[in-house]
């Protein structure tokens, strides 16, 4: 039997989104892609920041990442992650899923290196894919 995790473009993936019918939704699309290895869900960004900040040597592919939340948004994780993980951090493909029509939440997004891609929801199978190519691209050297 093969291992799908070590053939996945996208080995770990964390959503981090605190609706939890959407999130439960999501990890069924990313499971059903055959793209993702791994994905672990956290219904808060505060959360998902201890994960990342205890787990320093975690490999981490893709982060799917709610704008609106409460307690901490997708851009005050930005914030943090990217002050308390450093370079590492920069290494993951972090992918910005909103449902807002705000231009200026794009622009925000794109002031973040380590956003590679700002994507309208709901996630698709066809999203999933064009997230793998941008973590191969990242693990190039390209993105």
């Amino acid at each position: 039997m093969k291992d799908q995790q070590s053939d996945s473009p996208i080995q770990l993936a964390l959503l981090i989104d605190d609706e939890a019918i959407d999130q439960k939704m999501y990890m069924r699309i990313m499971e059903r892609s055959g793209v993702v290895g791994r994905i672990m869900g956290f219904l808060a960004a505060d959360h998902a920041l201890d994960y990342l900040k205890s787990n320093p040597d975690q490999a981490v592919d893709a982060i799917f990442l709610d704008i609106n939340m409460p307690r901490m948004d997708g851009f005050e994780f930005l914030e943090a992650a990217t002050a308390a993980l450093g370079p590492s951090f920069a290494k993951v493909c972090i992918v910005m899923l909103t449902t807002s029509l705000d231009p200026y939440d794009h622009e925000r997004a794109a002031a973040f290196e380590v956003v590679k891609d700002f994507i309208n929801k709901p996630l698709t199978i066809d999203v999933i894919h064009h997230v793998a190519e941008l973590v191969r691209q990242t693990a190039n050297g390209k993105g």
